[in-house]
């Protein structure tokens, strides 16, 4: 299918006084330039490049023009249904002027060029006051790249913000792509023939199908990305120098050295100026720092060759196609270059240049305009201060980095920041003899992230295991979306660094910067990620996911040669959460005859899932021989399933040779056994290989929606209360009353138990007398409520003389002129439950027990929004108190199943509707009989960021 017949009609009429959808009031008239500005977004298209979208303005005028005149007879007569060479004035003036309300209209742009517009106008004057017919046209050399579907996408979201419902379409009989288009993006269509046109009708609200095929789109537009990064056909270096204590230079003979299987073209320009003569690679500590000597400020002429390869002035002289082009001149003049990649058709450029964001605000906005400028021309980012690129498959065999040394082909891919990290990271890697399949250093990670690399190793066929080494999440909530899909098929292994390594500038607004570590860990935990602390770490369970299965229970056998060591290794296990069955201890002079026959009776128990082994001889011996009994005993014919084996070999790290099983090409596979320094680190890896099938035997639980909620009549409120709050220049939001709360909460289910409001003493026997005795008189001020002395409420009033009494003291200690009366709830423990902004990881949902004393001691659990109902299971585990929630002491067991309902209800009511901001349910009452809501505070506001909650979009 292509985009060609992507094209449909739109009335002539144009909406004048009809409201879309349920607004309540005549919306006031836009200024045409006044449009949302989060309708702005750079998407990638469906062959992995990027192209940016906006609402149109009047001065498109003229690019509409140029934009119709270069559609070809075809596409013109699907769009207008007839031949229209020129488009009349009216239309034009239709087409850019519009109310970004009942009529919007957006445009995708490519270096300065529309190249796709899309617009839905309101049916109001039809008598549809929620449905709007929805129109979109691609330029014939853009076709096939998924515009169509994008601009849906956008439409859909824009149109669902002013209210509108439905979409309908006039499309030609003989244009059946074009209902495919909407048929495949999940909508569920009504069609209608009528001779040569086909009307169809969908609803645009969200759904799973439709959520199932924006995130399959996004997952392989990603992927496609990625892989222009990593398997370019060709690579142009530009700054490439013949000094050798230049980057330029250092990369370049990288990439020969490599063996890159393309063509690879220097590209070195003219002489530098005394303004722009500084080496680019600062930032990574390297060679080639300082200023050039005067004789070079004054220029030379320019080398026709570097390196024994023919160099070129700029990148659009080079003769053949460029798919990739590796930076690195100075900061000041990275601009210049932009353009010339732009008409050479570059996919991605890798900016090893540093002085950008890791220099300070100025350099921060340099960044800035560098990726509006990279996006606009459609190209992908890797950068700037990266260290580059490395892809070890034999069929593209590319090192664009800056390292001296990276590992051999393996299984591994790997993601990192820093670059002067990164360089510590692959020499480390290689001695211990982890192959990576993939490498990227994104050094300030301005476009391509970690999510970015997710997605493409999720179907890559040469990565099993994923190293992530970061400084701060870009788009945290995708990264748990990502990192839970992939987590299911290979294990992701992050080191989550801290404030201290990042500069000051990136610190100072990285919203990582602040994350809790223990909010991280369970996040990070619910996606199935393992999280370790430091390098060694890392590599220590690199080594054993890359080379061993998966163990597929906790029993543990350990085996050696030392008491002592196997003691260590025992109390390490049993720490990390394996079971330790036995520790057999071979004595220090055990054969390699008695090692053999001891594993080899590990790997036959079935009562045994992991096997440990410590050898560290107190005397010199033959190690081969012991090596050779070791595989010998892990290759049995009959052993009992496959089962991970550490050892402790000779205290060497990696994989010794003698435990090697080497592949085609003489390098370590799977089925070597990979030894560590000391029996505790062995321990951690396969603990951590443990943790990681644990999380994969859980159930797959799907996020589902629960009975009973009404989202329409959700938002519609929301957008009310939003719409009657006065300017609010901090971006917090408003906070709504009690009651307000409780009725936004009650459209998804969730009861607050009975309550009134008054302001007398009267008033609050009439409302105790409503609500049924027994009742509580509660105080409403911050202050008093929820104290653990009790003395803002009074409980358990059985009649109008207490309520009257309750009233007047509670009025006279506390000051509070309104007062809550409220039916009494069954007894219970009371619990919290609170949805908040999180800087780094967007909506947190928590639970624990309630009252200052758990808030002191940060006894709550954490887990992303949204919620499985097995994520909301395991919620309720979290916290340190939670067992006195399951029959503590001889107490009886509260509902589980309750609360299990009343976070998932909670979880989606925010993940529909990201203006609720904050959610706090304070006390829950637990108990066997359920759970009772006492007290519920929202705020709403408008959203912070709309990642990852509605079109897909870049970050």
């Amino acid at each position: 299918m292509t985009d060609q017949d992507q094209t449909e009609k739109l009335p002539d009429a144009v909406a004048t006084s009809t409201d879309p959808g349920a607004m309540a009031e005549q919306p006031r008239p836009r200024d045409p330039w006044d449009y949302p500005r989060h309708w702005i977004a750079d998407v990638l298209a469906s062959d992995g490049g990027v192209v940016h979208l906006r609402p149109i303005v009047p001065d498109d005028a003229d690019r509409v023009v140029r934009f119709h005149s270069n559609l070809s007879e075809r596409t013109r007569y699907m769009r207008y249904f007839g031949p229209t060479p020129t488009l009349p004035p009216r239309e034009l003036a239709r087409m850019t002027t519009v109310d970004y309300q009942k009529r919007v209209a957006l445009v995708a742009v490519l270096g300065g060029d529309i190249i796709a517009i899309g617009l839905y106008e309101g049916l109001g004057f039809d008598g549809k006051p929620e449905s709007a017919e929805v129109a979109f046209v691609v330029a014939d050399d853009h076709q096939g790249r998924g515009l169509g579907p994008i601009l849906l996408e956008h439409l859909a979201g824009a149109a669902a913000e002013n209210g509108f419902t439905r979409f309908e379409a006039e499309v030609l009989s003989e244009n059946p792509n074009m209902v495919a288009v909407f048929r495949d993006a999940g909508y569920q269509l009504s069609r209608s023939f009528d001779g040569s046109t086909v009307h169809v009708e969908f609803l645009i609200d969200p759904t799973e199908a439709l959520m199932s095929v924006r995130n399959g789109r996004e997952r392989a537009s990603e992927a496609r990305s990625v892989a222009n990064l990593l398997r370019p056909s060709s690579v142009a270096v530009i700054g490439a120098s013949t000094d050798p204590k230049k980057v330029g230079n250092a990369l370049l003979a990288n990439i020969i050295a490599g063996g890159f299987t393309g063509p690879v073209f220097p590209v070195n320009g003219p002489a530098p100026t005394e303004d722009a003569a500084e080496d680019p690679g600062s930032g990574h500590g390297g060679a080639g720092l300082g200023r050039p000597s005067p004789a070079q400020r004054r220029g030379h002429p320019r080398p026709p060759s570097v390196r024994g390869i023919r160099a070129y002035r700029t990148v659009r002289d080079v003769p053949d196609p460029v798919d990739l082009a590796v930076v690195a001149v100075p900061a000041a003049i990275v601009d210049d270059v932009l353009d010339d990649c732009l008409v050479k058709g570059v996919r991605t450029l890798v900016v090893v240049s540093s002085g950008f964001g890791d220099s300070g605000e100025a350099g921060l906005e340099s960044e800035r305009r560098l990726l509006e400028q990279i996006r606009e021309h459609g190209m992908r980012l890797v950068g700037p201060n990266a260290l580059g690129v490395a892809n070890n498959s034999g069929s593209i065999a590319l090192n664009a980095t800056l390292a001296p040394r990276i590992p051999a082909a393996g299984r591994v891919g790997f993601f990192c920041q820093s670059g002067a990290l990164g360089i510590a990271i692959l020499d480390t890697a290689a001695r211990r003899q982890i192959g990576l399949s993939t490498f990227v250093s994104a050094g300030n990670r301005a476009d391509v992230s970690g999510n970015d690399l997710l997605q493409y190793w999720d179907t890559d066929t040469d990565t099993d295991v994923v190293l992530l080494y970061l400084e701060s999440f870009g788009n945290p909530r995708k990264f748990s979306r990502i990192a839970r899909r992939v987590s299911r098929s290979k294990p992701i292994v992050a080191v989550k660094a801290g404030k201290g390594a990042m500069t000051a500038a990136r610190a100072e607004r990285s919203s990582a910067a602040n994350l809790d570590d223990q909010i991280a860990q369970m996040v990070l935990d619910q996606a199935g990620v393992i999280q370790v602390h430091t390098i060694s770490e890392l590599f220590d369970c690199a080594t054993i996911f890359a080379y061993q299965p998966i163990p597929r229970g906790p029993r543990t056998r350990i085996i050696g040669n030392s008491s002592v060591l196997g003691s260590l290794a025992a109390d390490t296990a049993r720490g990390g959460g394996l079971e330790v069955t036995d520790t057999i201890d071979l004595g220090a002079g055990a054969t390699e005859d008695e090692f053999e026959s001891a594993v080899t009776a590990a790997m036959r128990d079935p009562e045994v899932d992991a096997v440990l082994v410590v050898f560290v001889p107190p005397v010199a011996v033959d190690a081969d021989w012991h090596a050779r009994a070791l595989m010998a005993a892990a290759n049995t014919p009959d052993a009992d399933g496959p089962k991970p084996i550490a050892t402790t070999f000779l205290a060497v790290e990696g994989i010794p040779p003698g435990l090697m099983k080497p592949g085609p090409n003489g390098l370590p596979q799977r089925g070597s056994i990979p030894s560590y320094g000391s029996p505790e680190r062995a321990a951690n890896a396969l603990a951590r290989s443990w943790q990681y099938a644990r999380w994969t035997q859980r159930p797959e639980s799907e996020i589902h929606r629960p009975e009973g909620t009404d989202p329409e009549a959700a938002r519609t409120f929301v957008r009310e209360a939003m719409a009657g709050a006065p300017d609010d220049p901090s971006g917090l939001g408003r906070t709504l009353g009690p009651r307000e709360s409780a009725t936004l909460l009650g459209w998804y289910g969730i009861g607050v138990v009975p309550f009134e409001e008054v302001g007398t003493m009267h008033e609050a026997a009439a409302a105790a007398d409503r609500l049924g005795f027994p009742v509580a008189v509660k105080a409403t001020s911050e202050t008093w409520r929820g104290r653990l002395d009790r003395e803002g409420a009074r409980l358990d009033l059985p009649d109008a003389t207490a309520v009257i009494t309750a009233f007047s003291e509670l009025s006279g200690l506390t000051g509070d002129r309104v007062l809550h009366v409220q039916k009494m709830a069954p007894k219970g423990i009371g619990t919290t439950v609170r949805v908040r902004d999180d800087q780094s990881f967007g909506s947190l949902i928590s639970f624990g027990l309630s009252g200052r004393t758990f808030e002191l001691l940060g006894d709550h659990g954490y887990r992303a929004i949204p919620l499985s109902p097995l994520d909301a299971t395991e919620l309720l585990d979290e916290p340190r108190s939670a067992p006195l929630l399951t029959g503590y002491a001889g107490e009886p067991p509260v509902d589980r199943a309750a609360l299990t309902d009343l976070l998932t209800r909670i979880s989606t009511l925010v993940d529909d509707i990201p203006e609720v901001r904050e959610v706090h349910c304070d006390p829950i009452l637990a108990s066997p009989d359920g759970a009772a809501v006492l007290s519920a505070v929202i705020r709403v506001g408008p959203v912070p960021t709309r990642a990852d909650t509605g079109p897909r979009r870049l970050s």
